[in-house]
């Protein structure tokens, strides 16, 4: 499993063209806002169970493109949206065959969910107005650079000692939150299971499950400390909110190295927009890593078709072994050659 370069394109590869004003005639994101109400379960909450997919969302940039600056993302239209997802679907299909590495790539490319994505927003940042990540602390920069060196070790750029130098995806462990749910180039089938006083949402991409609490318990304390943190939810309204805490640091958000801190804070809302369709936000309040919060929302589908499938995650296991031995060996024949002392050891 190519971790990091799925990630990359799920985020980053949803290009843009330069958009025009809205086309005339066609309503906008935000004139299409409508009240819906969910039906009911037995005990009286909104209906949200069921299985979900976010693959239509896989092209669309976590961030405002550089293209489309100064435009709104409620202004959109509904031609504007489907002119952008053409646009992204071409770019996916162009580099397809060489996600993951232009040799091997990441798999057969009839696997791969996003390359007719059709989008349901320009880009999923909501706040800061200007859809851009705010600004990093100081300290999560310099983690965010010495994560890098160790980074990217099967291009031969980094350090893969043992797998403690390899994240929590590379190793078949977590994608962490709110990763496990951002869609990539396959896996993104969720299925959510509802009872009266729980929500179990399991995800596909390293087949994990959260159980959320709607029982009105209190967080765990903090001397306990989880890859995909401590949940607990209730219903505001139509609304399932979740607040997510006692995180460790040793997850990221999903991209580029930028792991969360102890003091990650994660409030996410799912808010049913129509009889098969969820909104889904989610507002990242991390102050040791960011300077200000900021939330980010896409849309769930409901989608029978789309059931959890078996994620057999051992590729990248078997690779952290493959590449202890490489290592050995490149020891030992280094020995052979009588170059070899404490200094090379450090840096192979």
């Amino acid at each position: 499993m190519q971790a990091k370069r799925i990630l990359q394109v799920a985020f980053l590869a949803g290009v843009a063209g330069v958009m025009t004003t809205p086309i005339v005639g066609q309503s906008s994101l935000a004139q299409r806002k409508v009240t819906y109400r969910a039906q009911r379960t037995a005990w009286g909450h909104p209906d949200i169970h069921g299985d979900y997919t976010n693959k239509d969302e896989a092209n669309t940039p976590l961030e405002r493109p550089q293209q489309l600056a100064g435009k709104d993302a409620p202004a959109f239209t509904e031609a504007d949206l489907a002119k952008l997802a053409k646009e992204r679907a071409a770019f996916a299909e162009q580099i397809a065959g060489g996600i993951g590495g232009a040799e091997t790539g990441a798999g057969p490319t009839h696997w791969y969910d996003h390359l007719g994505a059709t989008g349901s927003r320009p880009w999923f940042i909501t706040d800061p107005p200007d859809g851009q990540l705010p600004a990093m602390t100081p300290q999560a920069l310099r983690r965010e650079a010495a994560v890098a060196l160790l980074n990217n070790a099967r291009n031969d750029e980094g350090r893969a000692d043992s797998p403690e130098d390899r994240s929590m995806y590379d190793r078949c462990i977590t994608r962490g939150l709110p990763g496990s749910m951002m869609p990539a180039i396959y896996g993104n089938a969720y299925q959510i299971v509802q009872t009266a006083d729980a929500i179990a949402i399991r995800y596909e991409m390293i087949h994990e499950t959260r159980i959320i609490p709607l029982d009105g318990r209190p967080h765990v304390g903090g001397a306990v400390r989880l890859l995909m943190g401590d949940a607990r939810g209730h219903f505001d309204g139509d609304t399932l909110v979740v607040e997510t805490t006692n995180f460790t640091n040793r997850t990221h958000f999903g991209y580029n190295n930028r792991y969360n801190s102890e003091k990650l804070r994660l409030v996410e809302r799912f808010t049913p927009i129509a009889p098969a369709k969820l909104n889904w936000e989610v507002t990242v309040n991390d102050p040791d890593v960011w300077t200000r919060p900021w939330t980010f929302a896409m849309t769930l589908t409901r989608d029978a078709s789309q059931p959890v499938f078996e994620y057999a995650c051992h590729r990248a296991t078997t690779g952290c072994s493959t590449f202890s031995r490489a290592r050995a060996r490149k020891i030992d024949r280094l020995r052979r050659r009588s170059v070899f002392d404490t200094h090379t050891e450090k840096n192979l």
